[in-house]
This record gives structure tokens, C-alpha cells and sequence, in this order.
């Protein structure tokens, strides 16, 4: 996300581009090493077509109750007599790159709704480079399956890019557990073997989407919707999991619930579940 944002303002009215400009200088100077654009509103545009403003696309932002918000709006100054109405510091969501790459950079003291880019000079080959994917997870645990992933954490150079991938081994009847990626769509693609795969929508309807596949086959879990996988063959199944996003995030449904930090209280668990309390301690000293 080096280059967007990193900042939330409030949302102020501005009678000129003067105090645009101020306002952005404060920013610059907050965090000298991002770049930060210009929001405008469409007025700027309209009304006002010598605007030097190059390369600005206004998009409208119901949560902003019909504001509109510009996020590319690099390089010269808009002229003093353009009227801004609108200075407003947002958090881009996956925006397209706007350069060859942004290999990430963990150890950046900038904070952003990702990872800071590495100097470009210093990028080389190994930045955007995996190995390891032909060799086949240990599964020899509680679930019967190991995941392999390669994201952002394993390949700098898929930052800001919004895709990943991972390998998923499976032991006979091993399972992929119920789970969610807050931030991305899947698309599985089975290797080898046999799975039983399944989603659930959400609510009120709360509907299992579930089909066996077979060598060959694929198919897509929906961002954010639990899902799981289940090896229903005779031997090992190999699948390869692709993701819209470079650090799309995992949620382990069990976990989560009974295994969090701290935990939550067993009268809230066993009324979710309608179990008793002791039930509910019980599953949770599991994690």
C-alpha cells in the first residue's frame, strides 16, 4: 500500500486549493515517506476544467453519504482558482498497482493497510521467487492435512499485487477444518485423489454448498464464507488453493471460538451452542 494512504482525517470543507495543499504538506511531513493524493470533488472537475490536476479518478462513496472521493491525483498543483470542496484521507482497498511492483518491506517503520515497498534498486530475483511446492506436507496431525502457503510473508514481491497461493496435502480422511479468508476469494484445484468440499452461506439461510471433486476439478469458496475440504479417496490428495489477495488471512473456526486469548466466557459459549457450561470448558481446555 506504499504510495496510497495511511492516514484517517475527518472529513473538512475547504474553500481553495491553497488550504488543499497545506492540508496534504501536514501529511507529507507526518510520513515523509509516502506519496499522498489529492481528493477532490467532482465540482473541481466540472465546474472548474483547468484544474491541473492529472490523472484523477473520482469515485462515489455511499458510505460517505455522496461525497466523492478522488484517489489518483499525482504530480502538479491545481490551480489557485479551482474550488475543492472536499480534503478527505481514506484507506485504499487492494487498488490496482500504480508501478512495476512494491516488493514488501517488513522491516519499514511505515504503517499501512499492508506492507511498505522496499527501495527499488535494491529488489533482485529471489524477491518474487518460491521453492518448495513439489514436496509434500507433513500430515501427521490432529487434522490429517498440512498447508503450505505462499503469500506476501513468503514472497515480498506479491505485495500489493492481491493474489497468493498455497498447497494443501491431505492423509486419508484428513480435513482442511472449517475456516474463513477475511480477505479473499479461493479457488481450489485438485492435484490428486478425491475431496468432499463445502461452503456455507451466510445468514439466515445459512446453506452448505458442498460437492465431491476429483482430479482436475475446481472450485471457488467465496470471500469470507466458512469452508472446508475433506479427503474422501482411497490414498494422499494434493490440491493447490489460489487467492485473490497477497495476505488473504485465515480464521479457524474452532480456534477462534474455543481457543481464543483470553477466552470467552463459557455461559456465552454454551448459549451459542446450547450445551451446558461444562461442555463448553471441556472443548475449550482442547486448544
Amino acid at each position: 500500500m506504499s504510495g496510497f494512504l495511511i492516514a484517517r482525517y475527518a472529513l473538512y470543507r475547504y474553500s481553495d486549493c491553497q488550504i488543499l495543499l497545506q492540508c496534504l504538506d501536514e501529511l507529507t511531513t507526518k510520513y515523509p515517506a509516502t506519496k499522498f493524493v489529492k481528493i477532490i470533488s467532482t465540482n473541481c472537475i466540472q465546474n472548474y476544467p483547468d484544474c491541473n490536476l492529472p490523472t484523477v479518478l473520482v469515485y462515489h462513496n455511499d458510505a460517505l453519504k455522496s461525497n466523492y472521493v478522488g484517489v489518483r491525483s499525482f504530480g502538479r498543483r491545481c490551480t489557485p482558482e479551482a474550488v475543492v470542496s472536499f480534503c478527505f484521507v481514506v484507506l485504499a482497498f487492494e487498488p490496482s498497482p500504480l508501478q512495476d511492483f512494491c516488493v514488501a518491506d517488513p522491516a519499514s517503520p511505515v504503517k499501512v493497510n499492508g506492507l511498505a515497498c522496499k527501495e527499488p534498486k535494491s529488489v533482485n530475483a529471489e524477491d518474487f521467487y518460491f521453492s518448495g511446492l513439489h514436496l509434500a506436507g507433513n500430515t501427521s496431525n490432529t487434522f490429517g492435512s498440512k498447508v503450505t502457503a505462499v503469500n506476501v510473508a513468503q514472497v515480498p514481491g506479491l505485495n500489493t499485487l492481491g493474489i497468493s497461493l498455497a498447497r494443501v496435502d491431505y492423509a486419508p480422511w484428513g480435513i482442511n477444518p472449517p475456516h474463513t479468508h477475511p480477505r479473499a476469494t479461493e479457488i481450489l484445484t485438485v492435484l490428486e485423489g478425491s475431496l468432499q468440499v463445502g461452503f456455507v452461506t451466510s445468514n439466515p439461510e445459512n446453506r452448505l454448498i458442498t460437492k465431491v471433486l476429483n482430479k482436475g476439478d475446481v472450485f471457488v469458496f467465496p470471500i469470507g464464507l466458512v469452508h472446508y475440504q475433506r479427503n474422501v479417496g482411497y490414498g494422499n490428495a494434493v490440491a493447490i488453493a489460489a487467492l485473490s489477495s497477497q495476505n488473504p488471512g485465515v480464521i479457524s473456526i474452532a480456534n477462534a471460538v474455543f481457543g481464543s486469548e483470553p477466552a470467552i466466557e463459557t455461559d456465552i459459549l454454551a448459549k451459542a451452542f446450547q450445551i451446558d457450561e461444562s461442555i463448553a470448558a471441556l472443548i475449550q481446555s482442547k486448544f
